[in-house]
């Protein structure tokens, strides 16, 4: 999405973000530099985001977050038709990864990294698999129905909007951009920094997994 896009989301969805990332805020107490708090947790220690689901991957069958106990993941929220944004970010993130993996070659089986679309009525398990096979060999897609969609991204405070110009088939989604770092329980540790370099996502993913 470009910046024009995201200029446009409606003032309902932008109070509900801002309610959310406040809530965030206040169950984290991240410190002032946000990269650790005060007593040397992970920044988003305590704080209330995530939960269960059961979506479809994108070879078509049913993955559940209890498949991922005892990992790390990495999370992050977007469609397969954006034109921009989610890309760039999921290039960052990725490349960070192997960089990480390459450092480190334990971390390939300590960390499963994830996409989960906001986009259900395009993002097919067909259009995920080859989506996500650009970005990492072991990234998972997952999609599905829009009520199972709308209920995950509630409890991960993802919020999505379509926005559809009158008389066109066509649309755009307009959504909040988190890469989040998970604990082996499922535990929220960190938000990676998608808009930065490989190098800082790659520095963020040595400094929280053991």
């Amino acid at each position: 999405m470009s910046g024009p896009v995201m200029n446009n989301i409606t003032n309902k969805v932008k109070m509900i973000l801002v309610a959310g990332l406040l809530t965030l805020m206040a169950a984290c107490n991240p410190a002032p530099d946000g990269s650790v708090s005060a007593n040397g947790e992970p920044p988003l220690a305590g704080a209330k985001i995530g939960g269960s689901f059961t979506l479809t991957n994108q070879d078509g069958g049913k993955t559940s977050d209890t498949q991922f106990k005892g990992k790390y993941r990495i999370m992050y929220f977007g469609y397969s038709y954006c034109p921009d944004v989610c890309p760039v970010d999921l290039a960052n993130i990725m490349l960070g990864l192997k960089q990480a993996e390459k450092e480190n070659p334990a971390l390939s089986d300590k960390i499963q990294p994830i996409f989960i679309s906001v986009d259900p009525g395009r993002d097919t398990p067909a259009v995920l698999k080859q989506y996500v096979a650009a970005f990492h060999p072991r990234l998972i897609g997952l999609t599905g129905t829009p009520e199972e969609i709308a209920a995950v991204a509630k409890k991960y405070l993802i919020i999505y909007d379509v926005r559809k110009d009158e008389g066109s088939s066509e649309y755009l989604v307009d959504h909040s951009r988190q890469a989040y770092l998970f604990g082996p329980e499922g535990e929220p540790l960190a938000l990676l920094p998608f808009d930065g370099t490989p190098r800082q996502v790659a520095d963020d993913i040595n400094r929280w997994v053991r």
